[in-house]
Formats: C-alpha cells, sequence, structure tokens
C-alpha cells in the first residue's frame, strides 16, 4: 500500500503510517529499530532494495532521506517536504518514508527525522554514498547508535580511510569492513589447524579495494608481523598468502565464488566464499548494534604502516656491509691508515677488492690442496 503526501509535514505522515496500518490489518507495531537511509535519487532504488530485504531478518522502519538539489535562487528560499508511505508488502516486513527535501528544509534534515523515529528503539544511520567524514557529527549520525558508511564508493577509497581513523567515534563502521568478515572467519580457521608461528602475510585485491587494505591492517595488528599489499586483477580480494614456521599457509579466490585453501602437509579444500550482495552486508550489521572493538583496532593501524620493513629485516643489510668494512680494514690495513681522510667514492673500488679478497684465498687453498698430487706424480 502507498500513500503520496505532497507538502507536508511530520505529523501528516504519522497519521498516515497509523492510517496505513489500520487499512492492511495490522494495527500493532513489531519493529525493533529504525534503518535511516540517506542517499541522492541515483542510489535510492538500489539502497531501499537492499533494505527490504534485510527487514525480513530485521523489522524495521525505514526513513529514505533524500535532498534534492534546487536549481534556481526561488526555489533555494522555498522549503518543501514531499512524502510516500509504504506498508504491507512493498516494505518488506516493516514500514517505508521515502522523504524528498526541498530547499531550506534540506539542511535541517535532523528535524524532520526526529518525530518520525520509533519510540525506544535503536537508530541505524546508512549513507551508502556521499557519507561525511565525520559520521559521529553529522546531525542526522548523532541521532544513531550505529552509523555504516562504505568506502568502497569513495573516489579514493584509501585515502578515505585515513580520514574514517582520525575521525572514528564508537558505534562508526564500513561495509568495506563487513565484506570481508568470512576471510576472517576462514583464517581464523585456518590458523587453528596448525601450530606454528606466522612470519609475513601477503594480500593480493584490486588497486582500489578498501576491503584489501582493512584485512591487511587486521592481520598486520592481530599476528604483529609484516603484511604486503600486492594488486592484483580482482575481482575484488583474490588470496592472502601466511608464511608460517610449518610452511605457507595460502587461501585463493580467482573467481569470487570459490576458494582454495592450501595448508601444508594437508590436501585442498574448496571452500565457499562468494562475494555478498548490499541486503547481506546490511542484515549483517544490523545483528549487533555495540561498538565494533575489532574494526577500530584495525583501522588505526594504519594504511601507512602496510608494505612496511621490520626493524630486524632491515638491520640485516647493514651489519653484512658493516663486516664487509672489517674484512676490508683487515686486509688493507696499511692503505686504509696512509688514506683515512679518503671520500666514499675512493672507498668503493676497496670495498669491491675486499669482497673479491675471498675468493681469491679459496683459490689459493684450493691450489695448495692439489699440490700433494703433482709432487707424487713427479716421484
Amino acid at each position: 500500500m502507498k500513500i503520496d503526501l505532497t507538502d507536508t509535514t511530520a505529523g501528516e505522515i504519522n497519521k498516515a503510517l497509523v492510517q496505513g496500518r489500520r487499512d492492511i490489518g495490522t494495527p500493532a507495531v513489531g519493529m525493533v529499530l529504525t534503518l535511516v537511509i540517506v542517499t541522492d535519487e541515483e542510489n535510492a532504488y538500489d539502497a531501499l532494495k537492499a533494505a527490504n530485504d534485510a527487514s525480513r531478518e530485521h523489522p524495521s522502519r525505514t526513513l529514505v532521506v533524500i535532498k534534492r538539489i534546487s536549481r534556481t535562487p526561488r526555489d533555494r528560499t522555498s522549503s518543501r517536504l514531499d512524502a510516500e508511505v509504504r506498508v504491507g508488502a512493498e516494505a518488506g516486513t516493516g514500514e517505508t518514508v521515502i522523504l524528498r527535501l526541498y530547499g531550506e528544509v534540506s539542511q535541517h534534515a535532523d528535524s524532520v527525522v526526529l518525530p518520525l523515529l520509533l519510540p525506544d528503539a535503536p537508530v541505524v544511520v546508512w549513507w551508502p554514498v556521499n557519507a561525511p567524514l565525520d559520521p559521529a557529527k553529522d546531525p542526522l549520525g548523532a541521532l544513531a547508535q550505529r552509523r555504516v558508511t562504505d568506502t568502497y564508493t569513495a573516489e579514493e577509497p584509501v585515502r578515505e580511510l585515513t580520514a574514517r581513523a582520525d575521525a572514528y567515534t564508537p558505534g562508526d563502521t564500513d561495509l568495506s569492513w563487513t565484506r570481508i568478515t568470512p576471510w576472517r572467519s576462514m583464517l581464523a580457521a585456518a590458523l587453528d589447524q596448525v601450530d606454528c608461528r606466522v612470519q609475513a602475510v601477503e594480500v593480493e585485491g584490486e588497486a582500489f579495494n578498501p576491503s584489501c587494505e582493512l584485512l591487511a591492517m587486521w592481520l598486520a595488528d592481530r599476528l604483529d608481523v609484516p603484511v604486503r599489499r600486492s594488486p592484483s586483477a580482482g575481482p575484488g580480494l583474490t588470496g592472502v598468502r601466511m608464511d608460517t614456521t610449518c610452511g605457507p599457509i595460502t587461501l585463493d579466490r580467482a573467481d569470487g565464488s570459490l576458494a582454495t585453501l592450501s595448508i601444508k602437509g594437508q590436501p585442498g579444500r574448496a571452500v565457499a566464499l562468494k562475494r555478498r550482495d548490499t541486503a547481506e552486508l546490511i542484515a549483517e550489521e544490523l545483528r549487533r548494534l555495540d561498538p565494533d572493538d575489532t574494526y577500530a583496532s584495525a583501522l588505526r593501524y594504519g594504511v601507512d604502516r602496510l608494505n612496511a620493513v621490520p626493524e630486524q629485516e632491515a638491520s640485516k643489510p647493514g651489519s653484512a656491509s658493516g663486516s664487509a668494512s672489517g674484512s676490508g680494514s683487515t686486509s688493507h690495513s696499511g692503505s686504509t691508515s696512509d688514506s683515512g681522510s679518503a671520500s666514499p667514492d675512493a672507498a668503493r673500488p676497496a670495498a669491491a677488492e675486499a669482497a673479491k679478497t675471498p675468493a681469491k684465498k679459496a683459490t689459493s687453498s684450493r691450489a695448495a690442496k692439489k699440490a700433494p698430487s703433482r709432487k707424487a706424480s713427479a716421484k
């Protein structure tokens, strides 16, 4: 059942909701939360379809807020609120209200939404596109216990992750993090099957897919090992390789639906790891309304710390060069003492010659071993 209201108010919308429930024979309200979707006309249909599918698991009142752009100065000074009320089968298992805000009222969407919230029920705000950099400080975000964004739709997703980390507030979450839930479960289960220590990790995926960075940051934060991020053709995440003391553990997904888990000493196993649609992601986020501390820890790890060389590995080339310079000083002690103030360019041939010195010693030792055989033949 649909009820169209033009140039209306929040009070008229509430009356239409009550009248719609009576007309379909369900006057009681059996919804568990209010889902506020802030989007535009282009993405409103897909977002509403995903919310309706998720409402089969979480009956909710869905409020779709669409801020219409005023093209003329006269339209900017005038305010108007249009609404479309849907109840019954067309609204899933809950209620849907599509709000279109014109003029100055579009700058005060929280005042329009507040009277339409379910009493004594949690509020979740979802931005499918064009999410604010600090959702908690947004007027609509301040009304919610959970604020859901999607970094994948940003123009620069990786840079957007850094902004999300700086502005994180308990209750924030992102669908790019929700997309890697099966990957995190599978990798944790794979490590439970072996008794070894992880030494390094490599994550492969699309170049501009923030889920790959979030998975890499989660592994680096939890395992405290260097994690390398490698680009691939996709789709999405394509593979994770963990180098352990017991051998490599790999999880590869080349086609976006079926993955292969390989552990050294065990046969390879096919694992269902398909790419989920938006409705499944929203349904998962609505299952828990408390702050996600694991997401916060992974997000604050920092994208810039990925692909970094650990200090213990960075010190190895220096020690090797130091030993090479030490051998050069012992074999050429006289020349070194004479040219104590030599330039670095002059020291390079000396280092190269010092590197060749062990080979000469080895050649002379092999010649010394062959000498007795020549003496024996002479006798």
